[in-house]
């Protein structure tokens, strides 16, 4: 394995993470007093685990007819109109 592009995975999406909708909705089922901690950690961790493995998937399957350049590029465009449709709609 290698760890160097391990950890720079890791802290990317980690960073990604902190504060997004997935972990503010992880922390509102966690508030709830009648839910089991263990639960909601476990069903949180294997939603992460399934949608990064569709995003694995997709990428291999995409990287195959597109190149990794032009993946860059609309993986950056795509950020970029998500941006613009979030300031407008404030």
């Amino acid at each position: 394995m290698d760890w160097k592009v391990f950890f720079t995975i890791f802290a990317s999406v980690f960073i990604a993470e902190l504060g997004d909708k997935t972990q503010l909705a992880t922390m509102l089922f966690a508030a709830d007093k009648a839910v089991s901690k263990t639960t909601v950690f476990f069903a949180a961790s294997a939603a992460l685990i399934v949608a990064t493995a569709l995003g694995v998937l997709a990428g291999s399957l995409l990287s195959a007819y597109i190149s990794e350049k032009v993946l860059g590029y609309i993986a950056g465009i795509g950020f970029i109109l998500i941006g613009i449709f979030t300031l407008y709609k404030i």
